[in-house]
């Protein structure tokens, strides 16, 4: 492990996310950039959590079945034939930070799988890292941070 790369042209690690893609803005996502995929990757997943949230960890974004050729994910947009699941709104898409109050982290994980995942989208995070298990051949993380306004 240790090759795969996630950053973003507009924030950097442990960083400020810009208003834009939170609550506060038009709350779509940042765009991404992925380095270092591991060439027997099968498919990629995202998962955009909250771990400062007053009830534990909140789950922002769920994306599997991400071409392992992709490079990038722009801004407002799903990589095509990926599969959005569940975030803690009970909705199939992004939901930006929007934090009760404080400073909120908001941790963005990359994982290269040696498989495609065969969950609908109704699935959730938990339903996901039961299906990534024993098939991650890395993983790479991103952190934001960002205080409502």
């Amino acid at each position: 492990m240790g090759q795969l790369m996630l950053s973003s042209p507009v924030f950097t690690d442990n960083a400020t996310i810009p208003e834009t893609y939170t609550c506060d803005g038009k709350n779509v996502n940042p765009p991404l950039r992925i380095d270092g995929i591991p060439a027997k990757s099968k498919s990629l997943a995202l998962t955009v959590d909250d771990p400062d949230a007053p009830a534990g960890m909140w789950v922002h974004w769920l994306v599997w079945n991400i071409n392992p050729h992709t490079r990038e994910i722009s801004e407002d947009t799903v990589p095509r034939e990926a599969v959005l699941g569940k975030n803690d709104w009970h909705r199939n898409s992004y939901g930006g930070p929007c934090p009760p109050s404080g400073t909120h982290r908001y941790v963005f994980r990359l994982y290269a799988l040696d498989t495609a995942i065969g969950l609908a989208g109704t699935a959730t995070k938990q339903d996901l890292e039961e299906a990534m298990e024993g098939h991650i051949l890395d993983q790479a993380q991103l952190i934001g941070v960002y205080s409502h306004k």
